[in-house]
């Protein structure tokens, strides 16, 4: 027989301990996030379908950035254990500046589509971070006005090469008077990729109110009334374009583009020079003959050629070939900051990060971007502490290796 009895009001007062009331309802949607994935949930959920699909989706089957983040999944951690990790330092050197994390907001097109906050905002959480940030050719706000709104940031500016090469020119000056060290040169869009999420939900830029979008507006009514009352959403490097986003793309995108664009490139930009889109090792050796700081190997987030190289599995054949002789980077398919850690101790000098930002920002604006940072940070600090190591540069390719 079981004794009962009444509990004391000091035993109650151990269990009893709600949480406090958050107010604010964007704050206590995010505090419920702990994961990107948990972003995710959040963004597909405030979001009209065609803008979470564009950031979501791939190309084709999808199967490059499937494979991309399987190949994460499969990489086996090997941790050192008496190592004392009470102080872990997650800063790193990258093109001769320190970032306090080994990660940068990759640039994306579209931006303020995701929230109206948008390029702005995840340029303030850069600033506030320590970290680097890319403004595409796509963006949706100016060089000038991001500079404007994050003067201490550090700025990188993503150049597709167009067939009119006075208008590149244009922009690299720009980028460079408004203080943006870095060019990061995109080489895997000679066409477009069929992104056929967005052929089947028929987005436009800027996006066009049929029945379907209505519908689909009337279910996120806070989105489009951001949309309608903020400023109207252009391409602020780009003239005004009204049509599918498969179509301004391939009208802008030079299918001619050759090692001779990469030199015009070299000698324009006096500062310094990434190029992005290297899948294979002969061209991440010919790039930096031709003059590239960094190699930044991408299939695009799966979003161009399906089926493409995953960054992670060529990186060791890279590295083998570029000896040193500039940095290489990764990106696709990095979701935590166990991917990050993974990358780094796999021989990446840096790694960029897009729909995982992407998905904060289409949660909670600023606040979720910068609640994408503290989920990575937080696992990035773990997974060293967990693997024995206090600074990046003790991770080696024994601690992370392929299954």
């Amino acid at each position: 027989m079981t004794k009962r009895r009444l509990p004391k009001p000091s035993e109650l007062k151990q269990i009893l301990r709600p949480k406090p009331i958050v107010l604010n309802p964007t704050d206590r949607r995010l505090a419920g996030a702990h994961t990107i994935a948990d972003l995710r949930m959040l963004a597909r959920k405030r979001t009209p379908r065609a803008a979470f699909d564009y950031t979501d989706g791939a190309a084709e089957l999808e199967d490059s950035l499937r494979r991309a983040r399987q190949a994460f999944r499969s990489i086996e951690f090997h941790p050192n254990v008496l190592r004392g990790v009470s102080d872990v330092d997650t800063g790193k050197e990258i093109l001769g500046k320190r970032s306090e994390l080994p990660f940068a907001f990759a640039p994306t097109g579209f931006t303020r589509m995701m929230n109206h906050e948008g390029e702005s905002a995840v340029a303030r959480v850069a600033q506030r971070n320590g970290i680097p940030m890319g403004l595409s050719t796509m963006a949706t706000t100016s060089i000038e006005d991001l500079a404007a709104a994050a003067p201490e940031a550090r700025k990188w500016f993503q150049l597709y090469v167009w067939r009119d090469h006075k208008a590149g020119e244009d922009l690299m000056n720009r980028a460079w008077a408004a203080g943006f060290d870095t060019l990061m040169l995109t080489v895997d869009t000679p066409v477009a990729g069929a992104r056929l999420r967005d052929v089947r939900n028929g987005l436009t830029i800027p996006p066009a109110l049929t029945l379907k979008t209505f519908v689909d507006g009337a279910m996120h009514p806070a989105w489009w009334f951001n949309l309608l009352t903020t400023e109207p959403l252009t391409f602020a490097s780009l003239s005004q374009f009204d049509g599918t986003v498969a179509e301004l793309l391939n009208q802008l995108f030079d299918p001619t583009l050759n090692f001779d664009d990469l030199d015009w490139v070299r000698q324009t930009w006096p500062g310094k020079l990434v190029v992005k889109g290297i899948q294979n090792v002969d061209d991440a050796r010919d790039v930096v003959k031709h003059g590239a700081d960094a190699v930044l190997l991408s299939n695009h987030g799966g979003r161009q050629l399906d089926r493409a190289p995953t960054p992670i599995e060529l990186l060791p054949a890279v590295l083998d070939e570029i000896q040193g002789d500039a940095e290489v980077w990764v990106d696709t398919g990095i979701l935590s900051g166990g991917d990050i850690v993974a990358a780094i101790a796999r021989g990446a000098d840096a790694v960029l990060i897009g729909r995982a930002f992407l998905y904060g920002l289409m949660a909670g604006g600023e606040r979720g971007v910068q609640r994408c940072v503290d989920i990575l940070r937080a696992e990035m600090v773990r997974t060293m502490q967990l693997l024995g190591v206090r600074t990046l540069a003790d991770l080696k390719p024994s601690h992370a290796t392929m299954r």
